[in-house]
């Protein structure tokens, strides 16, 4: 059944769905955070294994699809500018409440926040989400199908970002609506990325997909670097690192199982 899912038709299509399938996972943890009260080193154990599971994706996924497209000029350029947009956007966001926007413990508001720190989690939550949903649809066109492990690795780390901030704006007083309203929005806007990764670099040379692949990979190597593996580090300082690892060796072999499967020919 998986197998005939990720072979429809249209490519666009099937792009827009995962991106939304991704972007859900948002909404999934929302609805956890909302209604199951989690302690925080679980929630942040959660974050540290898909810190560890994109850095897998990020490494064996994109940057290794962008270099052999366009080699090292072009994937090295992508990935240091998607760093820097990603980092400067984060921390102007930073500034209007969405710095701790992962936290899996306490309230989301201090005392350096604006009031309207809801508003600046979304928006965070978007940034976030927005490089990874476009890896999605970039990854559809080499012509051997989406990539199980990007899919996977983004869908995992959605869980605990949506988790840990509907938790909080709970707390802040924010309605069920205003929540879940934010979240589904986010979802859909996922599902559009995908599609746009896919329908709008379809037609572009090898070099340009090459370097906006490396572009997703950048930001979202800095989003966990900057929101990801801190909140998770603050609750689960002792296995952070540990939790990570295993995140990452799942990722890994994964993405060589289905290396070996394209790879083989089947009999």
């Amino acid at each position: 059944m998986l197998a005939s899912f990720l072979s429809m038709e249209p490519k666009w299509a099937l792009a827009g769905l995962l991106g939304l399938f991704s972007g859900g996972a948002l909404v999934l943890g929302a609805v956890i955070g909302y209604r199951v009260s989690l302690s925080g080193r679980t929630i942040a154990a959660i974050m540290s294994f898909g810190a560890g599971v994109l850095i897998s994706a990020l490494c064996f996924e994109l940057m290794e699809e962008a270099y052999k497209k366009g080699g090292l000029p072009a994937s090295a350029c992508g990935f240091a500018a998607g760093a820097v947009i990603y980092s400067a956007a984060n921390w102007i966001l930073s500034r209007y409440g969405a710095k701790h926007r992962k936290r899996s413990r306490g309230a989301h508001s201090s005392g350096d926040d604006t009031e309207d720190n809801g508003a600046a989690i979304a928006v965070g939550a978007l940034l976030d989400g927005i490089p990874e949903s476009i890896a999605i649809g970039l990854s559809m066109l080499d012509g051997t199908g989406v990539s199980t492990v990007t899919v996977a690795a983004i869908f995992i780390s959605n869980i605990p970002e949506g988790l840990s901030s509907s938790a909080g704006m709970k707390r802040n007083g924010r309605s069920a609506g205003f929540i879940f309203g934010i979240w589904l929005a986010i979802a859909f806007a996922s599902g559009v990325a995908a599609l746009a990764g896919y329908s709008v670099f379809a037609t572009m040379s090898d070099e340009v997909r090459a370097a906006t692949t490396a572009v997703a990979a950048g930001a979202i190597l800095a989003m966990i670097a900057d929101t990801m593996i801190p909140e998770a580090f603050a609750e689960t300082h002792d296995l952070a690192g540990l939790i990570t690892a295993a995140g990452f060796l799942c990722a890994f072999a994964l993405s060589m199982y289905e290396s070996s499967q394209c790879c083989c020919p089947q009999p």
